[in-house]
């Protein structure tokens, strides 16, 4: 596993003193890294030097070079710009490597071997060549066009695509009391109550508390959200990602906001940048209310948002990410569902149907939390909204003025306006919809309707049952 990570396929036909006799140099700076990485402690895998993606990238460069070869030397000198301008970039954070300064004088003796000038057009006009190893749509775009590339194994360094198509996303959401959409679009309505995983693999961490909504019935809410970022070879270190109730902060617990060295997007042959983008970042859309977690380098993106006093959370996931765990990591929420004794749909149905329970349900289901229609004023402060009696009409109606669609966030809306009286989770039934839509990858399978009830007045009998079942 070591010497994947400084070894580079392809070195030895670059080194190879038969084909290219006057490459010794370089057979000295390729040697260097690999013996390094043999004797255990590599220095090119620090998470600011960035010399291993620049000799990379030189070797893919050159891979394909013999001396035979109409414009060897053209394009080994290019080549060799890009390399000497990779290592002038990355510089600062590899002072002090003595892989990084074998590599800057093994460049400047090739450069004068093949009597390359220092100044003229660099390799990256071939841009399809680089790959940015911190972003995860770069390294699988470069996988997909160079399918040889050598794939790293070790869970904390770069998965590569093996196959000729784009890599796959997946989505999973989490909202009200709680409603669960899995990774498989299954939709479930859970227990729950308590801390569990919803997501468990070797890149990503993420962990939600649930608590009680109302006193004598089995319906929680979420009130605390944990993500982890584990460490990623050179791109970032843990970081850690904690909100609860009232506190939504933009920033890690450790204070940052951001992590990993940026990525360079070079445009043209003199080697100036045309931005640049943080490995892992947290953009704040609005202050206690919304957050947005970025992590380019796994092709992740988390929201978070506080609407009354409970959490929502929505998480795109690469496939392959998402499916990087073991057998100790099978309690995931996002890839299993809840486990069956925790569920409270029983599968999203009933078979016998049940008596209409009285209008007044929404009312009665506030009485055992000891919260009367007289003594809303004393429930919650601003910027709650006082728990509220609702009967099916009303809860519908309230519904319908956000979620025009009866699909299921309709209806588990219409569910959590009966269970609990707070209006708060229309809002968090329409903010859960409009995140699944921004990041879920498949425009086909947005729309989930409860069992039975595309074309049949099921909906109601349904959410019903359900109620019914959270109150037993």
């Amino acid at each position: 596993m070591g010497r994947a990570g400084c070894c580079y396929r392809g070195a030895e036909r670059l080194a190879s003193p038969p084909r290219v006799p006057r490459l010794r140099p370089l057979l000295v700076l390729l040697l260097a890294l690999c013996y390094g990485a043999h004797r255990g402690h590599c220095q090119v895998a620090t998470p600011q030097c960035r010399i291993q993606k620049c000799t990379t990238d030189f070797v893919s460069l050159t891979s394909h070079l013999t001396p035979a070869l109409d414009g060897f030397d053209v394009e080994f000198c290019k080549a060799l710009r890009s390399y000497s301008a990779c290592t002038q970039r990355t510089a600062k954070s590899c002072r002090g490597n003595l892989v990084f300064h074998s590599a800057v004088l093994g460049i400047s003796d090739l450069m004068t071997q093949r009597n390359c000038s220092r100044d003229g057009p660099t390799s990256s006009t071939h841009p399809e060549m680089q790959s940015e190893p911190c972003n995860y749509h770069s390294r699988t775009q470069h996988a997909h066009i160079h399918p040889h590339t050598h794939p790293h194994t070790h869970p904390h360094t770069h998965p590569h695509t093996h196959t000729h198509t784009p890599p796959v996303y997946l989505f999973c959401g989490l909202f009200g009391d709680p409603h669960l959409r899995t990774f498989k679009d299954s939709f479930q309505t859970c227990k729950v109550e308590g801390a569990w995983p919803l997501i468990d693999n070797d890149y990503l961490s993420v962990q939600v508390t649930n608590v009680p909504v109302v006193t004598g019935s089995s319906a929680t809410a979420t009130n605390k959200i944990t993500v982890i970022f584990k460490p990623f070879e050179e791109c970032t270190d843990q970081r850690v990602y904690q909100a609860v109730t009232d506190d939504l902060p933009a920033a890690f617990v450790d204070g940052t906001v951001s992590s990993g060295a940026p990525d360079h997007n070079l445009n043209g042959n003199n080697g100036d940048s045309t931005g640049k983008v943080q490995a892992l970042w947290i953009s704040e859309h609005s202050p206690g209310h919304h957050v947005e977690l970025h992590a380019d380098y796994i092709g992740v993106t988390v929201i978070v948002r506080q609407l009354g006093r409970y959490l929502t959370l929505a998480v795109r996931i690469p496939e392959e990410m998402a499916h990087a765990y073991d057998a100790t990591q099978d309690l995931q929420l996002c890839l299993n569902g809840c486990p069956t004794s925790e569920r409270i749909d029983r599968g999203g149905h009933l078979s016998l149907p049940l008596p209409l329970p009285p209008p007044a349900l929404g009312l009665q289901l506030q009485q055992p939390h000891g919260q009367g229609q007289s003594s809303h004023t004393h429930s919650h402060t601003a910027p709650y909204s006082a728990p509220q009696g609702f009967s099916m009409e009303g809860a519908r109606a309230r519904c319908r003025e956000q979620l025009e669609v009866q699909d299921i966030y309709f209806h588990s809306c219409v569910f959590d306006l009966l269970t609990t009286g707070d209006a708060n989770f229309t809002a968090a039934a329409f903010s859960a919809l409009k995140d699944m839509e921004s990041l879920h990858p498949q425009r086909e399978r947005w729309t989930i309707y409860p069992p039975s009830s595309a074309h049949t007045s099921q909906p109601i009998t349904w959410l019903l049952l359900l109620t019914l079942c959270v109150l037993g």
